[in-house]
């Protein structure tokens, strides 16, 4: 197995500038993680100041992250995020409330983004596989010259499979076209949250904003290992295996119960944010 390889740009980590992950999976879409072992693991092992939930095609998560650090006055902002399914491949859209509808065009999927007063970053872009977005898509939205489907920021560092082969490229195309650069982690478990990050003038979520706006911001973090990632695979599997046994039982009895989100009432049907567990001091598992 290879070790994981640094890359940096930007602020070093003892400059006054904030840091931000916002690329983050929970137990609502693929990743294996839940909202309060997320957090937990944010508050006590990373030094990060923003994180944004971005799940496949959903919101919910991220709306109770940001619940539950608010009613418990946590030290870090939460973004509501979403990876959106685009036919030019995966789009993160920040600073959202409601979902972006998947498979339409990269070009639109950014407009809707936009019509919501979000940021639109293609993530892992420019790695040879339909998910990603390709220099010549993007090249077409860069020269339209429209600022209503124009990305707000690419992901010139993501330390999984998909960031890690093109990662110079990335650079070196938001540098060319002038868009500004973030880092993240991509994280589907907890412990991989801050693996990749951005550095930013501020520390709050609304500073944030403004430097990607700006072009303000810096990218870092610590490529995985050549193997690092198949225990999570194994972790994916096992949560599918338990979500569709969760589903079955959930219809057999009859009981409004189905698969784990990772949020309290994330196991009713439909998944709905339980306000009474939000409160200060509540215990939630440990990454």
């Amino acid at each position: 197995m290879s070790p994981p390889l640094h890359s940096s740009h930007g602020p070093g980590p003892d400059e006054p500038h904030g840091r931000a992950d916002l690329h983050v999976h929970t137990l609502a879409s693929d990743g294996v993680s839940g909202v309060d072992e997320i957090l937990a693991f944010v508050l006590e092992q990373t030094r990060l100041d923003v994180i944004a939930i971005a799940d496949h095609e959903r919101v919910d998560a991220a709306h109770a992250a940001r619940a539950v650090a608010r009613a418990r006055d946590l030290p870090v902002d939460v973004v509501i995020g979403e990876e959106v399914s685009t036919r030019g491949g995966h789009l993160l859209a920040l600073f959202i409330e409601e979902p972006i509808p998947p498979l339409r065009s990269l070009r639109e999927s950014i407009g809707l983004v936009h019509e919501q007063g979000g940021l639109a970053i293609p993530a892992h872009p420019l790695f040879p596989y339909p998910l990603c977005a390709q220099a010549w898509t993007l090249r077409d939205l860069l020269r339209a010259g429209d600022p209503r489907v124009r990305p707000d920021a690419l992901e010139a560092f993501n330390p999984t499979t998909f960031g890690r082969p093109v990662h110079r490229r990335v650079v070196a195309f938001a540098a060319e076209h002038g868009l500004p650069a973030v880092g993240n982690s991509d994280a589907h478990q907890a412990s991989a949250v801050g693996t990749g990050w951005t550095t930013f003038p501020g520390r709050s979520a609304d500073d944030l904003r403004a430097a990607i706006l700006a072009g303000a911001t810096g990218w870092h973090g610590s490529f995985h290992g050549t193997a690092s990632q198949l225990p999570t695979f194994g972790r994916q599997l096992r949560k599918y295996g338990r979500d569709a046994r969760a589903e079955l039982l959930g219809r057999v009895r009859r009981d409004g119960t189905g698969r784990d989100h990772g949020y309290p009432g994330g196991d009713r049907r439909p998944p709905t944010l339980d306000a009474s567990a939000l409160g200060p001091g509540r215990e939630g598992p440990r990454a």
